[in-house]
């Protein structure tokens, strides 16, 4: 993420699981683990959307809702076009 978001010329987005899946199948990373690294990651300024994906629940969107509704997204930077 820390290196597509100091080339990408657009938004970048990070939607991880809960974690890996355990032998039941089942993801073990609780809602405050998972805003926390989000939170790092935006803090950081290297995220302008986040989610979740495989394992996540409602508590865990809401978590990672809370964690950065007081950062703002991260500023792309403005590429320079390589010359003709």
């Amino acid at each position: 993420v820390d290196v597509l978001s100091q080339v990408a010329d657009t938004r970048v987005s990070a939607h991880p699981n809960a974690g890996l899946p355990n032998a039941f199948g089942e993801y073990d990373e609780t809602p405050e683990e998972m805003a926390a690294v989000l939170r790092e990651f935006a803090e950081a300024g290297l995220l302008n959307l986040v989610g979740g994906c495989c394992g996540t629940t409602p508590a865990h969107i809401a978590a990672i809702a809370a964690a950065v509704a007081d950062i703002s997204p991260r500023q792309p930077p403005v590429m320079e076009e390589a010359p003709a």
